[in-house]
């Protein structure tokens, strides 16, 4: 007979992050306000449950702007854009909402600061990935792209100004193991005063670090494209356990849990809470009967809306967290 899993350990923080929360808020208030149908450039979040609730509402997602039409609303995903993709939606009229994640904007300010001064900059991330592309197309130059240790050796800077930044959902661990090579390169690298992985991010690693050793499998709450659900499960399997990433309890197979009896559950920063309930109910109609929460970190971040879309409640924060 085969043994199925027993007990379900929960990952603590998981899901939501604020800058999500607060993304998808000014689309729903963008509908509420101006009517469907919004337009958003990108996914205004890497997650298919999220995009496809907000397709229903009224959401069109697009790539290009020349697809949205003269005086329409549009929304800025939480990945954030560049420059070029800014004036180009003035020159179009747009009414425009910017859904950019505030910790991402900090890192714009960075660029746009310190751009000024005559630096230069390496970015730590990867390549076509839309906040890399947006925060990259805050310059028109002297902005080089590292996507690991090897290309660090391949950055050319013209003068000895230089400073670095980050992609705020990587792996911290390969994050420090590439700064650390930047800064053995370039000793006179300028840092950030703050890392510029965002909290979020930390702490769902924090917690999988935690959780990993402590289960017998480890399923991933997240869609393919999600940046930070990616690096959780890649972290867990880094720390010996097996790891499966998920959009949600259909995806789930019961081979995975075979001869397992502790699953360890947690969510990226761009899944709903929703999809975890259901996978905690397939585990329970695969044998689970014990669900146990882990202590971790509580978030209390909250972020504003942009101007024209009211205040936003921290009870309504607070019930989408």
């Amino acid at each position: 007979m085969k043994t199925m899993p027993e007990e379900v350990l929960l990952a603590e923080p998981r899901g939501f992050c604020a800058g999500v929360d607060r993304a998808i808020e000014i689309v729903e208030r963008a509908l509420r306000k101006h009517g469907a149908p919004i337009y958003v450039r990108h996914e205004i979040v890497h997650n298919t449950y999220v995009v496809n609730d907000l397709k229903a509402k009224g959401a069109i997602f697009i790539e290009d702007l020349a697809d949205v039409p003269p005086g329409a609303t549009l929304v800025f995903s939480a990945h954030g854009v560049s420059q070029a993709v800014r004036t180009e939606a003035d020159e179009r009229g747009f009414l425009v909402f910017d859904a950019t994640c505030p910790l991402v904007s900090k890192v714009h300010v960075e660029l746009a600061k310190l751009g000024k001064e005559g630096y230069e900059f390496i970015m730590i991330g990867h390549k076509g990935h839309p906040e890399v592309e947006g925060t990259m197309g805050q310059l028109s130059q002297g902005i080089y792209l590292v996507e690991d240790v090897a290309d660090v050796a391949r950055v050319r800077p013209r003068g000895d100004k230089l400073a670095v930044v980050t992609q705020t959902t990587l792996s911290v661990d390969d994050a420090a193991e590439i700064l650390a090579e930047v800064k053995r390169v370039f000793p006179h690298v300028r840092e950030p005063k703050q890392q510029d992985i965002c909290y979020a991010t930390q702490n769902r690693q924090d917690a999988v670090k935690v959780l990993a050793p402590a289960v017998d499998v480890v399923v991933v709450v997240g869609s393919r494209t999600s940046s930070n659900s990616n690096r959780l499960r890649e972290l867990a399997e880094r720390l010996g356990t097996p790891a499966y990433m998920v959009d949600g309890a259909q995806d789930l197979e019961s081979a995975w849990f075979e001869g397992r009896r502790r699953v360890g559950l947690t969510a990226g920063a761009s899944a709903p809470d929703i999809l975890v309930q259901e996978v905690i109910a397939r585990l329970r109609e695969l044998g689970v009967v014990s669900l146990r929460k882990m202590t971790g970190v509580e978030e209390k971040v909250r972020f504003p809306l942009p101007l024209g879309l009211g205040d936003r409640s921290m009870a309504e924060a607070a019930a989408r967290s």
